[in-house]
């Protein structure tokens, strides 16, 4: 896979994918960082496509593409070009002034094409086609206000033990970035108006108790050196990062789910998994039956209007 002007089928289940430019350097390397190029990156999507496509399945997308490679421009693309391929799912989401036609990405073909494309993260909307008003999913996101992994493990423990006594399961991802996301499956009933202001709520309990180290404060320079408890991905029409998915920051890092326990791991930060071995924690299958345990949102709300008293 050398050589920018390479061009290679690929295969990908039922489907052979047209890959051009193979040997396109997508990450530079320097500063210790590993240099990755855009056949790296479909070779990782294809070794892992397994275990990200239940997380995308039936999900309108964002994508977060680099057609000269993290040192080139950025762009963020909603609506599907009229150029993709028929097989590419769509799906039409109205607004105000029309629609939305988001890809939908459903077999490990969608991903090489959208590798292809230089998309390097995919962003996924926590409701599925089938029920776009109610998601299945409640995502906490743990920013904290430098790059201190510290004061973004002490949130984590917090919110998990703050979750548990709602008896809402939960699990961690970090998000190959600074922080992590604290991921509840819901059972679809809820829209996202109740989601938001459930969580919102959640946040609310843990900036009451522990003022000085975490904030829901929106404005940046109101948070000072606080954690941000940000919840605003459970709005409607809003996006998080995929698990399993790749960063767009130097060496490739990966937003990677892991256990409870694996908080407690020295070694652990936001970027702790590469492309180069992401694929070896998903084999670990670290948020086993997770998936299958969405829950209502209305003994929860009781039990935390309790807290709040």
């Amino acid at each position: 896979m050398s050589g920018d002007d390479d061009t290679k089928k690929v295969r990908a289940g039922r489907r052979s994918v047209e890959v051009k430019r193979v040997g396109k350097v997508l990450f530079p390397g320097g500063g210790g960082a590993k240099e990755y190029t855009k056949g790296d990156l479909v070779e990782y999507y294809r070794s892992v496509a397994a275990f990200m496509l239940p997380h995308l399945r039936g999900r309108p997308l964002m994508l977060e593409r680099y057609p000269d490679g993290l040192d080139g421009p950025r762009f963020m693309q909603k609506n599907t070009p009229d150029h993709y391929p028929d097989w590419i799912t769509r799906f039409e989401v109205p607004k105000e002034d029309g629609t939305v036609c988001h890809t939908v990405c459903d077999d490990t073909a969608g991903l090489v094409f959208l590798t292809d494309q230089a998309c390097l993260t995919l962003h996924r909307w926590l409701s599925r086609t089938n029920d776009i008003n109610r998601p299945d999913r409640m995502v906490f996101d743990l920013d904290p206000a430098d790059d201190s992994f510290v004061q973004v493990r002490e949130a984590a423990e917090l919110l998990g033990e703050l979750l548990d006594e709602l008896r809402l399961p939960s699990a961690p991802m970090t998000t190959g970035s600074r922080g992590l996301h604290i991921v509840v499956p819901l059972n679809g009933h809820h829209d996202f108006d109740e989601v938001r202001d459930f969580a919102k709520d959640v946040a609310g309990v843990l900036e009451a108790a522990h003022p000085d180290r975490f904030t829901t404060a929106a404005r940046k320079k109101d948070r000072g050196d606080r954690l941000y408890l940000d919840v605003q991905r459970n709005a409607y029409a809003q996006t998080a990062v995929v698990p399993y998915t790749v960063r767009a920051r130097p060496g490739a890092s990966v937003a990677t789910p892991l256990t409870w326990a694996e908080l407690d791991d020295p070694e652990l930060d936001a970027r702790r998994w590469s492309i180069a071995d992401a694929v070896e924690q998903a084999r670990t299958d670290p948020w086993s039956g997770l998936l299958d345990r969405g829950r209502a949102l209305g003994p929860a709300r009781r039990r935390l209007d309790a807290l709040r008293g």
